[in-house]
């Protein structure tokens, strides 16, 4: 009867390994879940710039207005016949250069 009891003894004890410490264990598993909640959290930032740069792309495709914006805005162009005004503001106008 004895033997029997450390039989189960040592069982449990395998077990306990298994279930705290070995492949497959509690702790594999939440550093799992973890992983998983770090590619969902990119995934969606994924998801939501994929939207914004696919509205871009129709919107480009749309007509020329969203084209003659961007033109205006990121490369400062005008119109034939348009005055371009740009303002600077005094402190971070750069020196003169200096002539030897």
């Amino acid at each position: 009867m004895r033997w029997l009891l450390l039989v189960l003894v040592g069982l449990v004890l395998l077990l306990q390994y298994r279930l705290w410490f070995a492949e497959g264990s509690l702790a594999e598993r939440q550093r799992l879940q973890r992983q998983v909640q770090e590619a969902e959290r990119e995934n969606a930032r994924l998801r939501a710039r994929n939207e914004a740069l696919a509205r871009e792309v129709l919107d480009l495709q749309s007509g020329k207005a969203v084209v003659e914006q961007r033109a205006r805005e990121e490369l400062n162009l005008v119109r034939e016949g348009e005055v371009f005004y740009q303002f600077v503001e005094e402190g971070n106008t750069p020196a003169p250069p200096v002539e030897p």
